[in-house]
């Protein structure tokens, strides 16, 4: 079995980060639908286009498979995959804390 390093560990909890963030945006921008992005006014707070979701959405899935391959989790190593799917935990948290709010605004 292969040495892992330090940062791989590092890039598996952002792989999960990046590929769960995926899904929401892709949702959103797909169905046509408003849903904020870093991009909207006030940043993360407003409503983005649908096509800003989708380039939002696919930007993150690019991000999140190089992290992943560069991470070389795999059901092989259980520690690496232990850390990505918190990775996919953490940000799934934040997400529902920080966009339960979006509609109030």
């Amino acid at each position: 079995m292969e040495t892992i390093q330090w940062y791989q560990y590092v890039e598996a909890f952002f792989a999960g980060l990046f590929l769960a963030n995926t899904i929401p945006h892709y949702i959103h921008g797909v169905s046509g639908n408003k849903f904020p992005t870093p991009f909207a006014n006030p940043p993360g707070k407003g409503l983005s286009s649908p096509m800003v979701n989708t380039l939002w959405a696919s930007f993150n899935l690019v991000i999140g498979y190089m992290l992943f391959r560069s991470s070389a989790v795999s059901a092989d190593n259980k520690i690496l995959l232990l850390v990505f799917f918190i990775g996919v935990l953490a940000i799934s948290i934040f997400a529902s804390i920080r966009f339960s709010e979006k509609n109030k605004e």
